[in-house]
């Protein structure tokens, strides 16, 4: 029999179409959409439950208070109010992506910045090394549930429920019960109290959206000219300049003036709102385009395989919890800065209950192996706008729970039902 391989283009046409035709077709933007909808119907929905959901709620709040929702000072109110909780689920996502659960992470984010306001208000410490300090913190507390958790193996329920008891009595001893401690340094307090200036901000969303079109253009234009299978460049400029509307609408209505007086001027985006967008780009940057980031999808997805693959599972489940108890940390420290004060239940009540809805809202599944940093920021959105919408609607404290409450099982519901599909079409 001849091995010999048929020689020409027809060879060509055999081979790609045997093997790797799938990646090099021709796509247009009618059969884009279409893979869309098919992926849809097979259980992919992304974010498109959670911007579904952004959109109707600012319908709804904007019909029922068309005068105060979407005015300018509740719009900055708005930003601000998910700044906390958008962090700390931004570090929860990574450990939720490996089907594990950290439920200390929000006495965590209070033990740290207790240890920051002491450092400035008793110590006499400059900021940095209070938020060094807190940094540290939060990592040592990280280590030590991913230590437990991987290397001794106790399931992370169990370890991070210990350490949220735990914790919490450790920011007890430190604060004093009844007591408060005082924010008043000037760089922390600016992170959630204080604006940039106007033109400071327009700059930013100007160089943001102009890097986020030159970076996806690039990559499309990597794929073509490596004949790999990629979007249409119509739709890749579609959503370069949605996310540039958004942007530049967003630094709009934040730059006009929100004072009560005329004798002054309040405008600008709030110095978090950055500090946001900073850690959306690394994380991001982390989970799609390094070793690191595929390695934490692949355990989450099948740990026993990433481990015949060669990955250290061990080391990836540590650095996971490490991450989280760092961003907490952050958390804390933002929402020191916006209540000028810690007091020794910081970071108690609702607050993880809020960053673990936010992750899922968002789209992170809670079963582990998908999800991503930007879920936080949209899942964190949504629960500011229920929050805020139903403070302005005068709802009772009860209802705004119950409220809270059916949309994070909505969303749970979504994720389960999405997996199942899933499961059901092989994906």
């Amino acid at each position: 029999m001849s091995t010999e391989l048929p020689e020409g283009k027809d060879a060509a046409v055999k081979l790609a179409d045997s093997d790797f035709a799938a990646d090099r077709r021709e796509h247009d933007v009618r059969s884009a959409l279409l893979d869309y909808w098919g992926r849809i119907r097979a259980g992919e929905l992304g974010a498109l439950p959670a911007i579904l959901g952004l959109a109707g709620l600012i319908l709804l709040f904007f019909a029922l208070r068309p005068n105060t929702f979407l005015s300018n000072q509740n719009i900055a109110n708005l930003f601000t109010q998910a700044l906390p909780i958008v962090i700390l689920a931004m570090g929860l996502v990574f450990v939720l992506l490996l089907g594990e659960i950290d439920l200390s992470a929000g006495v965590a984010s209070g033990v740290c910045a207790a240890v920051m306001a002491k450092l400035i208000a008793d110590s006499g410490q400059p900021w940095y090394v209070a938020v060094i300090s807190a940094l540290a913190v939060g990592v040592v507390i990280g280590t030590a549930i991913g230590w437990l958790v991987a290397v001794i193996r106790i399931p992370s329920f169990v370890v991070s429920l210990a350490f949220f008891l735990g914790i919490q009595g450790i920011t007890l001893k430190l604060i004093g019960d009844g007591g408060t401690v005082p924010v008043r340094d000037d760089f922390i307090v600016a992170l959630a109290n204080k604006n940039m200036p106007v033109w400071l901000g327009w700059t930013l969303a100007a160089v943001c959206a102009a890097g986020y079109a030159a970076t996806q253009l690039l990559r499309w234009r990597r794929q073509q000219a490596r004949n790999l299978h990629s979007r249409p460049v119509e739709l890749v400029i579609a959503q370069s300049v949605v996310v540039a509307a958004a942007l530049l609408l967003g630094t709009y209505l934040l730059s006009q003036d929100r004072a009560a007086s005329p004798l002054i001027f309040l405008g600008g985006v709030p110095w978090g709102v950055p500090l946001v967008g900073v850690l959306l780009i690394v994380c991001t940057f982390v989970l799609a385009r390094t070793p690191y980031g595929r390695h934490i999808y692949a355990v989450g997805g099948n740990a026993e395989a990433a481990r015949r693959a060669g990955i250290n599972v061990t080391r990836i489940r540590i650095s996971v919890f490490i991450i989280a108890s760092g961003f907490a940390a952050v958390s804390g420290i933002v929402a020191a800065s916006r209540l000028n004060s810690v007091t020794p239940d910081a970071g108690g009540g609702n607050t993880l209950l809020y960053a673990v809805g936010a992750a899922v809202i968002g789209g992170t599944s809670l079963f582990g192996g998908r999800g991503k940093a930007r879920d936080a920021v949209l899942g964190g959105l949504v629960i500011a706008i229920i929050d805020n919408g139903l403070g302005l609607l005068g709802t009772k404290a009860y209802l705004s729970f119950l409220i809270t409450g059916i949309v994070l099982l909505f969303a749970a519901s979504i994720d389960a039902l999405a997996r199942r599909r899933r499961s059901n079409t092989g994906r």
